[in-house]
């Protein structure tokens, strides 16, 4: 028989061991409980899908890969997509559809088409490949292309009147080139100086200043402020130190409210921050373990005074990384790969509205979309995938 200490020494074992169980159990739900409210005491943009945002386009126009777009001053807004993109399908010899939109097209917030132009003209040499679109404080368009022989950015009215060209069609002599510039990406336009920042590009690897109005040199650089050198860096290695020269393509160059530079390293899935003299003050790698096409395509801020988020749009990976701009840290991303809404193909760019509401161009996925700003919110999951209308989910 079991002597009485050895039972009272087996109920007490049972106890503590019943007692660390439980311990642990109320730990680990503590645990989960303090992460919790960790992330939601993290704010970030809330965003939804509208699904019939914009409207279908008449003329039985069809688009190829949307490639730029821009919000103008009374909130429309703008696209350029690439006119020889266009999917054969839609080109059947004899059928009623379909025909090639022209390159930029302009919508309401409603969704309604309300302008569109854009072509080879006179004075001007369009891109053989659209690629860029920003419009500058005045309401001007800029336009870019990134074809072996577009060496040029365009500037023109809100209607397409042509105003200037700056570089010559077909001409380029590489990086530290201030007459031309070699398949450039995007740009922005600086109210303070009137100088256009051009990101420059798919064949050059700088960041190159205009005066806006002459198309005057002002100055470029490179990668952490570096001369820009076009020596191959060969293929990205995330565990490779830091390359000190942009790749290619240098795919954004956007101006704070505060004065500040960010530009898309894309291939090398970072943003490099920079004064507006080309002085390097800091980076952020994002999705640093993409390689091919790279996750830095384009950014966009928030629309308070303060810009305290970045909207940067990853085409390698499909989606959207909402940071906070101050530290360039992620704190969640929404969207998913695949063509249905709030799902991502190719997404190339990102622009907001003076709601906060976010709309973006998919170059794979030949469309826009928009994504309904829904206010400030805890962020309850890193990744926040399709963004769904609630009241249909």
């Amino acid at each position: 028989m079991m002597s009485t200490r050895r039972k009272r020494e087996l109920v007490t074992g049972v106890c503590l061991l019943t007692g660390a169980v439980a311990l642990g159990t109320i730990t680990t739900l503590l645990d989960e409980r303090v992460t919790a409210q960790g992330q939601a005491a993290v704010q970030a943009p809330m965003f939804e899908v509208d699904p019939l945002w914009p409207k279908p386009l008449p003329n039985n126009w069809t688009l190829g890969n949307a490639i730029g777009i821009a919000v103008d001053s009374a909130d429309h807004v703008w696209m350029i997509h690439r006119t020889t993109g266009v999917n054969d399908n839609f080109q059947t010899p004899g059928a009623s559809c379909c025909t090639v939109a022209p390159p930029i097209l302009g919508f309401n917030e409603a969704g309604d088409l309300t302008g569109s132009w854009g072509g080879p003209g006179e004075g001007f040499t369009w891109p053989d490949s659209e690629h860029g679109l920003w419009i500058d404080y005045k309401g001007n368009f800029w336009i870019s292309g990134n074809g072996d022989d577009d060496t040029q950015v365009l500037k023109f009215t809100s209607t397409g009147t042509f105003l200037l060209q700056i570089g010559t069609h077909g001409v380029h002599n590489g990086s530290n080139d201030t007459a031309n510039l070699w398949k450039p990406t995007e740009g922005s336009v600086d109210e303070a100086t009137d100088e256009v920042y051009v990101s420059d590009g798919y064949g050059n690897r700088r960041v190159i200043v205009f005066d806006s109005e002459t198309g005057q040199y002002k100055r470029h650089w490179g990668a952490y402020g570096n001369r820009p050198d076009d020596t191959d860096l060969g293929n990205y290695d995330p565990n490779a130190p830091p390359a000190q020269q942009f790749r290619n393509p240098v795919h954004c160059a956007e101006i704070s409210n505060d004065n500040l530079v960010y530009v898309c390293d894309r291939q090398n899935d970072r943003i490099q921050v920079f004064h507006t003299d080309g002085s390097f003050m800091k980076e952020g790698f994002i999705a640093k373990q993409t390689r091919g096409p790279g996750s830095v395509w384009d950014i966009a801020f928030s629309r308070d005074p303060q810009q305290t988020y970045i909207y940067l749009a990853d085409g390698g990976n499909h989606n959207i990384h909402i940071l906070l701009r101050d530290t360039l840290e992620v704190l969640t991303t929404i969207g998913s790969g695949g063509k249905l809404p709030s799902q991502l193909y190719g997404t190339h760019n990102v622009v907001t509205d003076s709601h906060g509401n976010l709309y973006v161009a998919e170059t794979y996925g030949a469309r826009i979309q928009k994504f309904v700003y829904k206010g400030l919110g805890p962020v309850t999951q890193r990744d926040q995938g399709v963004l769904w209308p609630r009241s249909t989910r």
